[in-house]
């Protein structure tokens, strides 16, 4: 079968590859859709981040090079011998997550933690294996496009939660890329009142007011903070930082109410620095999040197929596996008009 290999840095290849035999605890799922993450692009572009390169990871038992993709959904095409709880035929969606704690909902990804897709084969590819553990059943008349967007709102919703934000309170989310545009869709999904948004694309602000955010703002032509505080005079009660850089880590902090919480969701490339008076003479509590429990991946698997959160608009792109590299991973660093780029695996 065809597949997305990562082999190294601008080193992705489309090539042949052999099914891996089915473990006793594992599905084969028929991958239907599959979505290109930030985290994809940044091993694209600069990695080994997550890709195990040196060494067999501990928790999947994969090594470089390997067939990215880690945000799809599918149909169950064979079930192992020790499996139950999935049947041939049902419409799934892939919480990619490996932990040492395979089934307790809240477990603590801190723990250690893989991904299927970076640490392992994932779903860029006809067919994929995945423990069975870490199969969500879909309605079979939710498309299985939108169930392609369900692990990035996953990331989203645990954001919600890290913020705790309540509803009618304010928020702002630094960066409007395809993860800070769905937070957007999840803090209206909340009940937040105002969801202001920062970016110096135009492009993906205008896409961040579709989803959900109700004032927005070009950095690259106004204070980003000063206007902050001119919709909210003390500050947000939560902001997220969405983009991964030290100017938005900062604005985040100045943006926030003293008491408040700043939420760092982005992936940073590389280290930053910061005035820890910053927090210490606001009282600005500063937090972080990266994937998401268990309880939170079937919440949002609900939230998503019950329509409560509407991830439709986050699609900008759809494009066959052969064209992976030219109309996915190139075109996503090239145009800030794209936001979440899906690859077409099979008719289903």
């Amino acid at each position: 079968m065809k597949a997305a290999v990562w082999h190294g840095v601008k080193d992705i290849r489309v090539e042949d590859v052999e099914p891996k035999p089915l473990k006793a605890d594992e599905v084969r799922v028929k991958v239907a859709w599959a979505g290109i993450c930030g985290s994809d692009l940044h091993e694209y572009v600069e990695g080994p981040v997550f890709i195990p390169v040196d060494k067999v990871d501990e928790l999947t038992g994969g090594q470089a090079p390997l067939t990215m993709g880690h945000e799809f959904a599918g149909v169950v095409e064979e079930v192992g011998d020790q499996v139950t709880d999935v049947k041939v035929g049902d419409h799934v969606t892939v919480n990619p997550t490996i932990t040492h704690e395979r089934w307790a909902d809240d477990v603590d990804v801190y723990d250690g933690y893989s991904f299927i897709g970076l640490s392992c084969d994932g779903g860029f590819a006809a067919h994929v294996n995945v423990p069975a553990h870490n199969i969500y059943e879909l309605p079979k008349d939710f498309p299985l496009q939108l169930a392609a967007t369900i692990e990035p709102t996953a990331v989203a919703v645990q954001a919600i939660k890290e913020g705790d934000l309540k509803f009618g309170e304010t928020t702002a989310v630094f960066g409007a890329g395809p993860i800070g545009c769905l937070v957007v869709a999840a803090a209206k999904a909340a009940g937040a009142r105002k969801i202001i948004v920062t970016d110096l694309s135009q492009s993906r602000l205008e896409k961040a007011r579709e989803m959900g955010a109700t004032d927005v703002i070009n950095s690259g032509e106004v204070d980003a903070v000063e206007k902050i505080h001119e919709i909210v005079p003390n500050g947000v009660d939560v902001s997220f930082e969405v983009a991964g850089v030290q100017p938005t880590f900062i604005q985040s902090i100045q943006s926030t109410r003293a008491r408040g919480t700043m939420v760092i969701v982005s992936i940073f490339a590389r280290p930053i620095e910061f005035d820890p008076m910053l927090l210490t003479n606001t009282g600005v509590k500063v937090t972080s999040t990266i994937a998401y429990s268990r309880d939170t991946f079937q919440k949002t698997v609900d939230l998503v197929a019950q329509r409560a959160i509407n991830v439709e608009p986050i699609i900008t792109k759809e494009i066959e596996l052969d064209n992976i590299v030219t109309e996915g991973f190139d075109a996503l660093i090239a145009d800030k008009k794209q936001a979440k780029i899906l690859v077409k695996l099979s008719g289903e």
